[in-house]
């Protein structure tokens, strides 16, 4: 039998392929490669989980409960293999799968190198260097549906600015997202260009926003308000007020009645509050909401053990319980 060309076989797979891509990032004239840039295009989007099923994913909604999150490295493995069978579509016989295995390394590499394309900013530099690693994370919660532009960034070390920092997107402390992506309404998707020490969740920042401290206190809710300094946007030292509602377990903030107890803040006297000097004392920064392992403690600092090392060993080589 005639051995078919390796280009020739590539354009086959590719057509072949052609009736099941949906949609494709798009591929500028620099994008080169051995491989037809659709095809590409598409292979990438599967490498990062697109049009994967969500039951592929999380094969069990125990495994996913509501208000949590998982992590997760991605298996280069699997995901090879989801491209091989992908690419096996357009195989007829035993020549073309020795052919496209005989390709497949070439292959892999071009598509480590294309996945750290996707989200390039428009106009910016190719990125050089192979794939690494790919990490991420899935949450459920009800921050997702009610901040569907939450903030997600990534860091590859502690950042040790102050809470209320902000983070340019060329810092060189940050990963790069590869993926950020709603699969429902409560549940978020996100991959990151490497293995990030810390990541921060954040609500965004396109408004003003107004609030309290809330908790829970019985069958409804208690809210506290800590007055600040007009000139310095500081706390003022004290306990912080407890604000008042309509009505009991309402939920409804009495405006009057806590325009009473907050002090003027410049003069530190119970005069009337202007609606600018009210707002000041309500506004509230974007909650944040940081993951990572923390090293400014020890572990002995906060961990105690009772059973000496010695013990619990004696124990396991009697095979007892202690």
């Amino acid at each position: 039998m005639k051995a078919v060309d390796s280009a020739l076989q590539l354009d086959v797979v590719a057509q072949s392929l052609s009736a099941h891509v949906v949609t494709a990032p798009p591929v500028s004239a620099d994008d080169e490669g051995s491989l037809p840039a659709e095809l590409r295009g598409w292979l990438v989007q599967l490498r990062l989980l697109q049009t994967v099923p969500f039951a592929y994913l999380v094969a069990d909604s125990e495994l996913l409960p509501q208000e949590s999150i998982r992590w997760f490295y991605l298996d280069r493995r699997w995901t090879d293999a989801l491209v091989m069978g992908a690419l096996s579509v357009g195989t007829v016989n035993s020549d073309d799968r020795t052919l496209l295995a005989a390709r497949y390394e070439a292959i892999r590499d071009e598509l480590d190198r294309e996945e750290r394309q996707v989200r390039r900013p428009q106009g910016a530099d190719r990125l050089s260097g192979d794939g690494g690693p790919v990490s991420g994370f899935l949450l459920r919660s009800r921050v997702v549906a009610g901040w569907p532009a939450m903030h997600v960034r990534a860091f590859s070390v502690d950042p040790d600015e102050a809470d209320d920092a902000r983070y340019d997107d060329d810092d060189p402390r940050r990963i790069r997202l590869l993926r950020l992506e709603r699969l429902a309404p409560a549940v978020l998707l996100c991959l990151f260009d490497g293995i990030p020490e810390v990541v921060h969740l954040e609500e965004p920042r396109q408004g003003v926003q107004f609030g309290f401290d809330s908790t829970k206190s019985g069958n409804g809710v208690k809210a506290t308000l800590r007055p600040r300094d007009e000139a310095t946007f500081e706390y003022l030292p004290g306990d912080p007020l407890d604000v008042p509602f309509r009505n009991t377990g309402s939920g409804v903030v009495n405006i009057k009645a806590l325009e009473k107890k907050l002090p003027h803040p410049a003069v530190g006297q119970d005069n009337a509050l202007d609606s600018a000097e009210y707002a000041l004392q309500l506004v509230r920064f974007p909650y944040r909401q940081v993951w990572g392992d923390d090293k400014s403690f020890a572990v002995s600092s906060v961990f105690k053990p009772t059973v000496s090392y010695q013990v619990l060993k004696a124990y396991i080589d009697l095979d007892v319980q202690p």
